[in-house]
């Protein structure tokens, strides 16, 4: 038996699987059945939010929510440089250009003040991005679009389970998003969740994603749609996850908090957590301090059979957003996080045992290494 320890596991068990067999004995695995509509309503449910309707990633997601408010070539959307692809990459399948802000060292989330001075007259919509699931300072973000007139986007992916000021995230943007892949809090093994608190963007989305048919005329199409829905098979397993949401996180705080305790003497900073957030702990992120490197100090990890991550790159480095690089711009808190930041195993069915060797491993690393 292998003693790796992976970044992230499933934490799966007989519910899940029970339910998908009676997709497979019913017969209902496409996109239709029972489960979705029951996975839609009891995500409702737990977060609070008006409207909920499945997709098939996170990814298009986000392509539909910027789908439903109508966004067009050309137009500006801010968006943090320090995120995953994925929120950038949606913004240019509509043709929309993407405008990136500068991230808060402390808390690693958009930095609103930053973004104020990106307004231009073609700024259509802000992106917030939950990164790692802590919420972005939505009240914040909430008055600059107010005060411009702009739509707010939730790229909630990795913040299921996450609260700005007493309300789960998805409930400030006019639409947000969420991920349900194996890595996230709860799964459905690939999926995801578009939001809304506006019925008629709700609505809008709901045919967008089943090829805009026709609810009176059969094999009708009002618009140009796309396939984007979820299985029932998926759904089958996220109605069992979210029944399990609760005690999940819990088990996911306990572990971030255990980090926090047994790493408190060594060289790293943890994300922060803002007074008025609940941190879902989707991934515990911390970046090494100056003077150790970052990368040596995963390549120590991984010769011990420790798997970790690096924090994401700054979308503007990458080849296909260099045009979008105005001025050779810099961002050094987006630039300090990607390159000193990273992510430990994370998953709930952490052992103590898992958690103290990966403590005993990170002292060796830092023991061994001299401050440069």
């Amino acid at each position: 038996m292998s003693n790796r320890i992976p970044v992230y596991t499933p934490n799966l068990t007989p519910a899940e699987t029970a339910k998908v067999m009676d997709c497979m004995e019913t017969g209902w695995i496409s996109s239709r059945g029972k489960y979705v509509e029951e996975f839609e309503q009891k995500f409702c449910d737990y977060t609070g939010v008006a409207h909920a309707t499945t997709v098939s990633n996170g990814t298009v997601a986000l392509h539909l929510a910027l789908l439903a408010l109508d966004i067009q070539p050309g137009d500006e959307i801010i968006v943090p440089t320090f995120t995953y692809v994925a929120s950038v990459n949606a913004i240019r399948y509509m043709g929309a250009v993407p405008v990136f802000a500068e991230s808060e060292l402390d808390y690693w989330q958009l930095d609103v003040a930053d973004v104020e001075h990106r307004i231009t007259p073609k700024t259509k919509a802000i992106m917030a991005v939950h990164l790692y699931g802590h919420p972005t300072d939505m009240t914040a973000l909430n008055a600059v679009a107010k005060a411009h007139n702009l739509y707010v986007v939730e790229d909630a992916a990795e913040a299921f389970g996450a609260y700005h000021k007493g309300e789960h995230v998805g409930k400030f943007g006019d639409v947000a998003t969420f991920s349900f892949f194996a890595n996230k809090t709860i799964t459905t093994g690939e999926g995801g969740m578009v939001t809304t608190q506006n019925e008629d963007l709700y609505k809008e989305m709901a045919l967008l994603k089943t090829h805009y048919v026709s609810s009176t005329k059969q094999y009708w199409h009002d618009k140009v749609g796309y396939n984007y829905r979820m299985t029932n098979i998926c759904a089958a397993i996220g109605v069992s996850q979210i029944s399990r949401a609760d005690d999940i996180i819990a088990r996911k705080k306990h572990v971030a908090m255990r980090y926090r305790e047994l790493l408190a003497d060594c060289p790293v900073v943890f994300q922060g957590i803002r007074d008025d957030a609940v941190h879902s702990h989707w991934m515990v992120s911390l970046r090494v301090e100056e003077g150790y490197s970052r990368d040596a100090f995963r390549d120590f990890l991984a010769d011990h059979d420790i798997e970790t991550r690096p924090a994401f790159f700054e979308v503007h480095t990458m080849p296909m957003y260099q045009e979008f690089h105005l001025n050779n711009e810099r961002f050094p808190v987006a630039e300090q996080l990607s390159a000193q930041g990273l992510n430990l195993p994370s998953y709930p069915d952490l052992t103590e045992e898992d958690l103290v060797r990966i403590s005993d491993v990170a002292h060796q690393f830092f023991k061994s290494r001299k401050k440069a």
